[in-house]
């Protein structure tokens, strides 16, 4: 092979290990719960805020990280984003706090932001061919989708045999190739010096989040009475007003609220943003219960999801062949149902105490939502003009990250007492929660979308931009 030849592909390696440790991060550090409240001796809130301060400033600067790729080049700002999040991982990996570790999660998902949109643009610059691009974006999606799958089983690997720690110290070895190998093969990328950022718009998004997350996570320990609850949520309704008026008004927002005119894009949000905080609830909940009330160790909590590890990756492969035949309409409303049917069942399950129960209910519930990630991201592109899909995927994205934040979150809060009664309870109604919400998104898409939604050849290109975080 060429050195010619071989650079897009070692660049290419070296966009797919920026996306590797950001998906990883997303999953891995739920296996650790019980070292974690352990350790630093926190409650279910403490562990919520491990979890969540990720997410969250992932969330409010996805699309800013985008926008300053664009504006100083999608490569330094990778390369910035992963020497920022390999730091921040060495932060976590030797915390001797759990303050310490959240101010460490929240320098990572800035990280993570900086990384995600970046990485995909190293990949389709490249490769300029459009064929060798799809192929490119779909290894890339893959390599992705595999890591978010496997966190749970890596990390209880890691935590089993080298401490909690190590979750985060195995990013230093995969950062420092990243780093290598982007400055050593990807080419420089273009320069958009006219590019503005929407930099009010950007704090509000960041105050909001995080006093509605204070708020959420913070009430199961304090009421929904206490005084600095009712100011967190205040502050995240007032922002969520003053962030909207922004909008609507600023040259270059964030976020053009024009796209959700599009009653398309705006129920593929929607359904994304439901379908992550089921996902995510569940992955929060679950860990809890195996570590806390069945006492599985850190290991065996991994291993108790590789049923839903294997099940996410081939779902999800067979989804890209799936939307082809049902079209995305139909695919959207059989995952959300198969999903559904999942929690459902697993309301029953639970009760019986037997991990072999929870088996086939975990897979439908996992099989299902798998089936509608990559195809709420075909509707997403679908309902937008091309010279607006970057932005309506990061908007997508978004939105499911948003969705996963407050599903921990409001999972966390039922969940709060980890008394074995009053936990159950807890657990039983994030399950029903989880049900009524993929019903009533699943009725959402089956009421409000058009089918078809795109040719197949549509399709087949669309499915190649998923993103599985």
């Amino acid at each position: 092979m060429s050195p010619s030849q071989s650079r897009p592909r070692l660049t290419l390696i070296g966009a797919a290990l920026g996306f590797v440790v950001v998906v990883l991060d997303v999953s891995v550090v739920n296996v650790a719960l019980d070292a974690f409240q352990s350790d630093f001796a926190t409650n279910v809130a403490g562990l919520e805020w491990v979890v969540n301060a990720y997410t969250l400033i992932f969330a409010a600067l996805l699309l800013t990280g985008g926008t300053l790729g664009d504006r100083f080049g999608a490569r330094k700002v990778f390369l910035i984003g992963f020497v920022l999040f390999t730091a921040a991982s060495i932060a976590c990996g030797l915390a001797p706090t759990l303050l310490t570790l959240v101010v460490a999660r929240l320098i990572q998902g800035a990280g993570a932001a900086l990384l995600i949109p970046n990485s995909l643009s190293l990949v389709q610059q490249a490769f300029p061919v459009e064929a060798a691009r799809h192929r490119a974006i779909g290894w890339w999606s893959a390599i992705g989708g595999m890591a978010l799958a496997a966190g749970p089983v890596v990390g209880g690997f890691l935590v089993a045999h080298f401490g909690w720690r190590s979750i985060f110290l195995i990013n230093l070895p995969i950062g420092l190739i990243g780093v290598a190998i982007t400055l050593r093969y990807a080419p420089p990328s273009p320069v958009n010096a006219k590019r503005s950022l929407d930099w009010p718009g950007q704090v509000i998004a960041v105050v909001g989040l995080a006093a509605l997350a204070l708020a959420l996570i913070e009430a199961g320990q304090l009421g929904w009475t206490h005084p600095a609850i009712l100011i967190a949520a205040s502050v995240a309704i007032v922002a969520t007003a003053a962030f909207l008026a922004i909008e609507a008004r600023t040259t270059a927002p964030m976020l053009p609220l024009p796209l959700f005119q599009s009653r398309t894009f705006t129920i593929a949000s929607i359904s994304g943003a439901l379908l992550n905080f089921a996902y995510y609830g569940l992955i929060f909940v679950f860990s809890l219960y195996f570590q806390g009330q069945q006492k599985f160790s850190p290991q065996e909590t991994g291993l108790a999801f590789l049923p839903m590890t294997i099940v996410l990756m081939v779902a999800n492969i067979a989804s890209g062949l799936l939307i082809t035949r049902l079209g995305a309409r139909r695919l959207m409303v059989l995952g959300k149902v198969l999903a559904a049917s999942g929690y459902l069942l697993l309301l029953a399950a639970v009760t019986t105490g037997s991990y072999a129960m929870l088996i086939v209910p975990m897979l439908m519930a996992a099989g299902g939502l798998a089936l509608v990630v990559p195809t709420i991201t075909n509707v997403t592109l679908s309902a937008v003009d091309p010279s607006r899909a970057g932005l309506a995927s990061g908007v997508l994205n978004t939105a499911r990250q948003i969705g996963g934040m407050l599903g921990v979150a409001v999972c966390g809060y039922l969940v709060r007492d980890i008394a074995e009664a009053a936990f159950m309870r807890g657990m039983l109604l994030s399950l029903a929660l989880a049900v009524v919400l993929l019903l009533g998104s699943a009725l959402l898409i089956f009421l409000g979308l058009k089918a078809p939604q795109r040719t197949a050849d549509d399709a087949k290109q669309q499915a190649e931009q998923r993103c599985p975080a």
